[in-house]
């Protein structure tokens, strides 16, 4: 059997403030950096014993992931950072309220911006110094998709479901647990492929902050069964949480 773990990072200075932020790198949270650790503890109390993680480039979901390896006594394995496991490109919207963007633009655009699968909202100019192409991180990228200006949930989709089937997959049946520290969009987009969730139902998906999702395959790689490591009432609260952003 394998299990492979994915954890949305624990909440961000911005998740606090209720601002989109996509590829702005901000840190996390007080909340944040104890739902880390919470998640590494409850990881640990069930065994799990890793050797090979992933997370992206970006600060809060790396240190989500020190903080789980740390409770685990894991900071010593491998970790493989990459753009692909990214939070989703929200263009011109990155370090907006939402709440205020609802009130500029209407509560059916914003959800359009921000839920849709295919609508990508108004990019950020190539010029503008937040654009990717100047983040040193980024800026030796050659691969497509790698220095966007906006994405929609499609294009989250279309640039990691590769990195699951080329990489991701090939570790979990080399080491039999991995753990994947990322991003809500990212992880939706892994979780859209091994459910084979439809367009539709995807959107509607929230990812909870700082909860391990746990999936179990057979030894041919076929999804046995999902949960969330978490007690319903308060995976339900922070479900409800994630989807309720842009109400007042």
């Amino acid at each position: 059997m394998y299990k492979l773990v994915l954890v949305r990072h624990g909440q961000s200075t911005w998740n606090q403030e209720n601002r989109f932020t996509g590829w702005t790198d901000v840190d996390l949270s007080e909340r944040g950096v104890k739902e880390a650790c919470e998640a590494g503890k409850t990881l640990k109390e069930k065994g799990f014993q890793f050797r090979y993680a992933y997370t992206s480039l970006l600060t809060r979901a790396i240190k989500t992931l020190n903080y789980m390896l740390e409770e685990l006594d894991l900071l010593w394995i491998p970790v493989e950072k990459t753009w692909r496991l990214n939070e989703k490109h929200y263009g011109f919207l990155q370090g907006l309220n939402k709440t205020e963007m609802v009130d500029k633009y209407g509560a059916e655009q914003v959800q359009l911006w921000r839920r849709s699968f295919d609508v990508q909202p108004p990019a950020i100019p190539a010029d503008d110094p937040h654009h990717p192409r100047f983040d040193p991180r980024y800026a030796d990228l050659t691969e497509a998709g790698s220095q966007p200006g906006t994405e929609s949930l499609l294009d989250t989709v279309n640039r990691i479901v590769p990195y699951w089937q080329s990489n991701i997959s090939a570790m979990l049946k080399k080491h039999g647990e991995v753990l994947v520290a990322a991003h809500g969009n990212s992880l939706r987009g892994i979780i859209k492929y091994l459910k084979n969730i439809s367009e539709n139902d995807i959107v509607g998906f929230n990812m909870p902050t700082g909860i391990p999702y746990v999936f179990e395959f057979d030894n041919n790689m076929n999804l046995i069964k999902d949960y969330f490591l978490a007690d319903p009432k308060i995976l339900q609260k922070l479900i409800d949480e994630v989807a309720n952003q842009t109400k007042k």
